[in-house]
């Protein structure tokens, strides 16, 4: 049999940000892809003090934690490293010491077991997600929002992407991140500010809505946290302080800002990716900032007016997590590829090779 049509289970391993992953996922064609299992561990905890990540303590935190993980890993699927078929890693794009603590770490895995290496995506590994856990057909509209990154993607294969547009500054993950900050709330900032956001009043302020004016599926989201500061500047020199009542109205606007321009860009994309005809109409969600229920009933509603299926996965899948990565390495192992000794970490990594490169930089990384 070759790799095409044999059962496959591979150890996936994720470390470009701060969550340290392994997961063991296994295939038999024409059948549902099986997590055997998942197992994240987060470093919320280290930074916390900095308001942001630390790559340098990111970077430690892996080191000291892939070999653990990939032990439970193997343990809770019940299976020994021998009785895998490929060790599947991220090789970017992503914070460079963790990225290279995870490479190192599957190299090490790959000469000791004899198994073959097969270097992943990130991007790759969120945007093919929706076929580890509801079998999408190709080609599929994806939007890819998170900590880092935030693109539209039109996928046509298990290494075909073609980008639409993403943004040219802060994603929006990072903007809530930023936003909590300013606001001193506790982080991840993404579930603080929709927390925060059910009790306040999404029209009290006129946030901005960057790029709306422009044709494209480009966003900007650097101007509407900059508005959300000038904003909180003024309550504060009024009142002295910022109220509960004003933290709440600033979160709900911001919210409000980021789900509109995400829907209207979301319409746009989805006109661009239908005029494919494609048999199965699907729009797919993956990145942390997909767990914000305001921002999911928006992509929702855009759908349902578009006669297109809607995907979003379990959050677990949809922030990072290797299981998305062992599934990458499948596609990728099935098609014929893998990697040797050779195989490099890497801070970008684009997925449509084609496409300009998006401007700008944020915290978690370059704009692939």
């Amino acid at each position: 049999m070759t790799n095409s049509d044999q059962p496959l289970s591979v150890l996936g391993l994720e470390s470009s940000c701060d969550d340290t992953a392994a997961a063991v996922v296994r295939h038999i064609p024409g059948q549902a892809p099986k997590v055997l299992s998942s197992v994240v561990a987060g470093q919320t905890e280290l930074h916390a003090d900095f308001g942001g990540v630390v790559p340098e303590i990111a970077a430690r935190a892996h080191t000291e934690k892939l070999d653990s993980c990939v032990e439970q890993a193997l343990t809770l699927a019940n299976m020994e490293l021998s009785q895998v078929d490929a060790i599947a890693v991220t090789a970017g794009p992503g914070l460079i010491g963790g990225v290279l603590a995870g490479v190192m770490c599957a190299k090490g895995l790959s000469i000791g077991s004899g198994k073959p290496l097969v270097g992943v995506n990130h991007l790759a590994g969120h945007a093919l997600t929706p076929r580890l856990t509801d079998q999408a057909a190709f080609p599929y509209l994806m939007l890819l929002v998170s900590g880092g990154h935030c693109q539209f993607l039109i996928a046509k294969g298990p290494e075909e992407f073609s980008r639409l547009g993403g943004t040219i500054d802060d994603a929006p993950g990072e903007a809530f991140d930023k936003t909590a900050k300013l606001l001193g709330l506790p982080q991840p900032g993404g579930p603080s500010v929709e927390a925060e956001a059910k009790n306040g009043d999404p029209k009290r302020f006129k946030f901005p809505r960057p790029l709306m004016d422009r044709p494209g599926c480009d966003m900007s989201f650097s101007g509407l946290k900059t508005a959300l500061l000038r904003e909180r500047d003024r309550l504060v020199a009024e009142h002295g302080g910022l109220r509960v009542q004003d933290r709440a109205d600033l979160c709900a606007g911001f919210q409000a800002a980021v789900r509109d321009v995400l829907a209207e860009k979301s319409r746009r994309a989805l006109k661009e990716y239908l005029s494919l005809n494609p048999a199965e109409p699907t729009l797919a969600v993956a990145g942390g900032v997909a767990a914000n229920m305001s921002i999911r009933g928006a992509l929702e509603t855009v759908c349902a007016q578009h006669d297109t299926a809607f995907l979003a996965p379990p959050l677990a899948l949809c922030t990072d997590n290797a299981a998305m990565i062992a599934w990458a390495g499948i596609e990728r192992f099935r098609a014929g590829h893998q990697d040797d000794m050779s195989l490099q970490a890497r801070p970008r990594w684009p997925l449509d090779q084609r496409a300009p490169a998006m401007l700008g930089s944020g915290k978690k990384g370059a704009k692939a």
